[in-house]
């Protein structure tokens, strides 16, 4: 009888967990809970950085699983190295500069640690004209454990003395080895007992928008300062100076970078360097600019010889867009669009001319100017390129043998088609005079300039407007055929197809300064 009372209360228990167990996995599959956990453990398992895959139609978003910071700044941070470069600023260098003590402790102007000794401007002296030792900084990086470093051209330039410290306690006096104010880089070199720690450079043609990335640097002299953000733009152009105007290819970030981050990395997750941090702009917050660490990359064997050289051309270019694609009538918005061509350089030789799109050089693809400028100035003088271009929609090939670059009032109306000429004329917001000796001497225009049109007026808003054409400006030609007088414009207008943009090819200034030449497209209104 007991026997039998405990094999029931052995069923009985048995049937009991059965039916919690069963009861579980269905509480857990209504709940979800498998599939969470299930994603929880795929992300802990994800590398730093690692995205997971786009949630499928109906189901929620991964989890992203974001880097260490903390590792990756002490993984790069034994490579950073402060950089200080000395000035001596003689007494008869008179041009002074104010100054202002900005409020970081040391009394020093932290304009000069990021713009280089004095800020570009030499010449501040004391009140009792002696002498000065000048001080200045910023930010580098050892590339290889012999002692290279690289950093930007306007930390180190005009500096008489360059001290690098490595870590807390280590100093070394470096020497220049190379330098290219073309793209603001600069390669140190010092000297130790042993190796030094290195960074390593990454791909940044491979860097993305939106891509975490890690400013370090020396702002305001708090040296090995971290900041963090994101790649906010690629291939900007910021106007730094004449020097890179040709050469400006920068990313764009948004980790704060400030007076001093100069010649400092900008690491991604991997703790890769993918640029070199190099300018702010003053009129935002959090727009900051770094040379790709590729363009570092092709330029250091020269470097490492002392010395750019690169090919030159001979040409002014600019990219194909919507506009000129639908003034050339181009089947697609790539190319350059050649807007110059400089008398006796290799372009000219080779047959290029004015509005010309150039498609391909060797077996490099041009979709924009920029791919032109890199392939050409990577090429040394003598090396000979071949180039194909499309001229009035037919495509012609060319061979140019490059060189080194060198691093430097209304008329009336008559009758009703000159009336036509003339609103269309007035649609685009411009107002024109022959090229009078009045008009000469108004707008201080080369005497060498013997045709032309000279605009007396521009309508801000307007075609003519947009197109950045300006009072005292000459144009030479209307869609490719000269004009020397506001009768012959006219005559050229009233040929121009309805709804079609005009071309123009415009001088402007000449008289008081060099004189810039540039093709213009305006569309009536």
């Amino acid at each position: 009888m007991d026997g039998m009372r405990t094999k029931t209360k052995v069923l009985s228990l048995a049937a009991l967990l059965t039916g919690s167990v069963v009861f579980g996995m269905i509480l857990a599959g209504s709940l979800d809970f498998t599939k969470r956990a299930s994603a929880q453990k795929a992300a802990a398992a994800a590398p730093a950085g690692a995205v997971a895959p786009e949630a499928g139609p109906g189901r929620a978003p991964q989890m992203i699983a974001l880097p260490s910071f903390a590792d990756i700044a002490e993984q790069v941070m034994p490579a950073i190295v402060s950089v200080t470069a000395t000035d001596i600023i003689k007494a008869d260098k008179t041009r002074r500069r104010p100054f202002h003590n900005f409020g970081n402790g040391d009394g020093q102007d932290p304009f000069e640690f990021f713009f280089g000794p004095d800020g570009g401007q030499k010449g501040r002296v004391s009140p009792d004209d002696e002498d000065q030792k000048q001080l200045s900084g910023g930010t580098g990086f050892l590339i290889e454990s012999d002692g290279y470093i690289l950093t930007n051209n306007h930390v180190i330039e005009g500096a008489e003395k360059i001290e690098v410290k490595v870590g807390d306690r280590d100093d070394y006096t470096a020497k220049v080895v190379g330098r290219d104010p073309a793209t603001d880089l600069a390669l140190l070199k010092i000297d130790g007992t042993k190796p030094f720690p290195v960074v390593k450079l990454g791909d940044s043609d491979r860097i993305r928008v939106g891509d975490w990335v890690m400013a370090i640097g020396d702002p305001l002299a708090f040296d090995k300062s971290v900041t963090v953000g994101v790649v906010s733009g690629k291939g900007r152009y910021a106007g730094l100076s004449r020097a890179t105007s040709s050469f400006e290819s920068l990313l764009q970030t948004d980790a704060a970078i400030n007076f001093g981050n100069s010649g400092g990395p900008l690491v991604n997750v991997a703790g890769e360097v993918v640029g070199i941090n190099t300018a702010i702009s003053s009129r935002a917050q959090n727009i900051g600019f770094a040379v790709p660490v590729n363009m570092a990359r092709r330029l250091l064997p020269q470097l490492k010889k002392g010395k750019i050289v690169r090919g030159f051309l001979g040409v002014g270019i600019e990219s194909i867009n919507k506009k000129w694609q639908e003034t050339y009538d181009l089947k697609s918005p790539e190319g350059a669009l050649v807007t110059s061509v400089e008398p006796g350089k290799p372009a000219e030789k080779a047959g290029l001319k004015r509005e010309d799109v150039i498609t391909k050089v060797d077996d490099v693809v041009v979709k924009t100017n920029r791919d032109l400028i890199d392939y050409v100035s990577s090429k040394g003088p003598g090396a000979k390129v071949t180039i194909v271009l499309l001229r009035d929609g037919k495509e012609k090939t060319v061979v140019a043998t490059l060189e080194e670059r060198q691093e430097t009032g209304v008329q009336p109306v008559k009758d009703e088609e000159e009336g036509k000429a003339g609103n269309k004329q007035k649609m685009l917001g411009l107002d024109l005079d022959d090229l009078t000796p009045q008009a000469r001497r108004a707008y201080s225009i080369d005497r060498e300039l013997l045709r032309g049109v000279v605009i007396t007026h521009v309508k801000p808003v307007s075609p003519a407007g947009d197109a950045n054409l300006a009072e005292g400006d000459v144009i030479l030609e209307v869609n490719g055929a000269a004009v020397g007088s506001v009768d012959e414009l006219q005559a050229q207008m009233k040929k121009a197809p309805k709804g079609k943009y005009i071309r123009l090819y415009v001088q402007r200034g000449g008289g008081r300064g060099p004189a810039q030449k540039f093709l213009a497209a305006v569309k009536p209104e």
